[in-house]
Parts: C-alpha cells; structure tokens; sequence
C-alpha cells in the first residue's frame, strides 16, 4: 500500500506535539510495511517568501495554488492508494481533499483539533469555553473576538476558509477522531457516524518505570488552558509537604506563575523546559501525573507517556482526558476543590493503579495496536 501523508508542519517555537506525533507515525507505517510519501510544508517557510508571496499568504488557507500544484504532480506520478490529511493550514487548505478527488485518491483526515467550526481550534477564548460559532454558517464571533492570532483581519480570514470549506470537509472519505470527544465534535458538524474512526494517537514505549514513584508531575505548556493556575490552587490546599513533591515543567507566559510557587513552597519544584527524554524521567520518578486542562482538549501527549510509563492520571473532564485515562486514574471537574480532593486520593492510591496505567496503554495506545488499526482504516476506504 502507497499512502501519501500530507501535513503543514507547526513554526519552530510553536507547539510542536503534532508535528511529534506525525513523524512518528509515519515511522510507524513504514515500519509496518506501508510505503509512506510525505508531502510535508512548514509555516517556518513563511519567513523566506518574497514580497509578493507574502502579500498573497492570508489567502493560503483557503486554496494555496502551489500546494495544489505540487500534489497533483505527486499523485500523477506515484499513483498513491490514499492521501492522509493532518494538519492543513496555512500552506496546504483543505483544497487537498479536492485536488486527490481529482485524480482518484480517496483521502483519510485525521482532526487535531476542532478547527472545521473554530477559528483557532480550541473552542477556549478569553479564558472560558466558547462554542459561540458552532452551528453558524459564518462564524462571525471568531472576527468579532479576534480569535485567530488576536488580528481582526487574519481572523476574518480563517472564518471565510471555515464557511468556504463545510463542504469540502464533508467530501472527505473517512475521518480520524483522536478521541470520543472529537468524534461527537464531527457528528455535530453533519459527518455520518459511519464514516469516523476513533484511533488516538500512538507514541514509542519507552518501557515502565521499575522503581515506585514520589509525589506528582505536571508537565505541559504553561499557558492559562492547560490549567496550571487550576493545579496550583488545588495544591495550595494542602499543607506544604502533605502530598510528596510536585514537579513542574514546561515554558509559556505562565511561567512567573511557576517560579513563584516553587520560591513560596518547599514542595514545588520548577524544572523549566525540558526534552522529551527528560519528561520521561520525570514521569518515573513521579507517582502520578497530573493534566488539569480547563479548555476540551484533544490528546494531550503528557497522558499517553505517562500510562506507557506505568503512571496513573489525575486528569480533568475536559475533552478527551476522561477517555484517555479510562481505569488508569481519577477524572474529576475543573474546579480546584475538586481537584484537591483528587490529588489527596490520587496520593493514596497511585501505587496501586500503577500496572492498571501500563496495561492501558498496552491495549489501547501501543504503536503496534494503533498501527493495525489505521491500515485497516487505509484497507476500507481503498475497496
């Protein structure tokens, strides 16, 4: 089987988990027999562009005539079985699903986020969860709010492509939810049940920690929707050194947020950004992992690494979290009482549910699992 695998890569500094999880898959594939094309651009390709190019970018999203060209080229001389879509903008659009419908190739869409409805993808503004566009036509809140990049006019811009593309998003053959959640997000937008798969994302086993943990690891970006603000109010309402040590990584604009609680609480510790093969460690030496995310998100990578390693979640119920943990921890509301009260159970048991973590992901988020699964997806829409 020949599967072209097209993806606009995120700009260096920005979050780069999807572009992780990308490669890796394609690894993956390949390591399974499939041969895999990578019809790969990056936003970091922006800042070589001429003046006119430049001039022309806003319009990207929604056609981007060189991507077109270049995968009709592509397709006219590999003959591949099937296109599979991830990322799409801004170098790519979802012109892609009609340009493989021309020369035959049914396409495969895996959603990362909620961005057939939302501007930004995230259904989160201003601090709160948002759906106001959800249902419309036009989603004139995202301009009224700036909700792409802060810019009225680039969100004008993204909310043309999302009303230009319904359609196009609905000629796509089979769709890929990462989760339960992204799957009722696609069902609420008019794709027939029967055309979703549900089939997160898979990461390399690193192995289990042999060694019991201490305490608790919070490790994502330390921006407002990741709920670090959440975690650490929980956490205030327990005295200093009743839970073990609770470790924090990652960077972001609140990161002075962090570096206080470390300086105010013997029990904090701020690790600042660290690798992945950091993160791994730090999950071995922690008893269980934290995701207190307050906005619905997808799949965050923190609670697949952190099963793979043999560590129950406290995770919020947010998005896909509730389904990502499943028995492997405790899913609780985004409030910091609540949270508290999961942190104090999670302390107690955490020991416990350990090799429930690992079975997990061994039957549900294995590469070798997930893989099986997605060249069968490949097999049905190719018969």
């Amino acid at each position: 089987m020949k599967v072209v695998v097209a993806h606009n890569r995120y700009a260096s500094g920005q979050p780069s988990g999807e572009n992780v999880i990308v490669d890796a898959e394609i690894a993956q594939l390949g390591a399974a027999g499939v041969t895999v094309l990578p019809f790969l651009r990056s936003s970091d390709e922006i800042g070589t562009f001429s003046t006119a190019q430049k001039v022309l970018l806003p319009l990207s999203p929604i056609r981007n005539g060189e991507s077109q060209k270049a995968l009709a080229a592509l397709l006219k001389s590999e003959k591949p079985d099937v296109v599979h879509l991830h990322n799409p903008y801004p170098l790519l659009s979802p012109t892609v699903v009609k340009t493989a419908h021309a020369h035959g190739v049914p396409v495969v869409h895996t959603v990362h986020n909620y961005r057939q409805v939302c501007a930004p993808g995230l259904y989160f503004r201003d601090g709160h969860i948002c759906t106001e566009c959800r249902g419309k036509a036009f989603p004139l809140p995202a301009v009224t709010h700036t909700c792409y990049r802060g810019s009225k006019a680039q969100s004008a811009v993204m909310a043309a492509t999302l009303a230009y593309h319904r359609g196009t998003w609905k000629q796509v053959d089979h769709f890929i939810a990462l989760t339960d959640r992204i799957a009722a997000h696609l069902t609420d937008f008019g794709i027939p049940a029967e055309r979703i798969t549900v089939k997160p994302n898979g990461i390399p086993d690193a192995g289990a920690a042999t060694a019991p943990g201490d305490g608790f690891l919070y490790a994502a970006r330390l921006t407002p929707e990741k709920g670090l603000e959440l975690a650490l109010d929980a956490w205030s309402r327990h005295e200093d050194g009743a839970l073990g040590p609770l470790r924090i990584a990652g960077d972001g604009p609140l990161r002075p947020l962090a570096e206080r609680a470390a300086a105010t609480r013997s029990d904090v510790t701020y690790l600042g950004p660290i690798d992945n093969a950091g993160v791994r460690a730090e999950i071995a030496r922690a008893a269980c992992v934290i995701a207190a995310s307050t906005w619905h998100d997808v799949l965050p990578t923190i609670v697949l690494e952190a099963l793979s390693g043999g560590r129950p979640v406290l995770v919020t119920d947010r998005g896909g979290l509730p389904y990502l943990a499943g028995d492997a921890g405790w899913v609780v509301e985004p409030e910091p009482a609540a949270l508290a009260e999961g942190l104090s159970k999670a302390r107690d048991g955490a020991a416990a549910l350990a090799p429930v973590a690992r079975a997990r992901y061994e039957s549900q988020f294995s590469p070798d699992v997930l893989t099986e699964r997605l060249i069968e997806v490949y097999r049905a829409v190719t018969r």
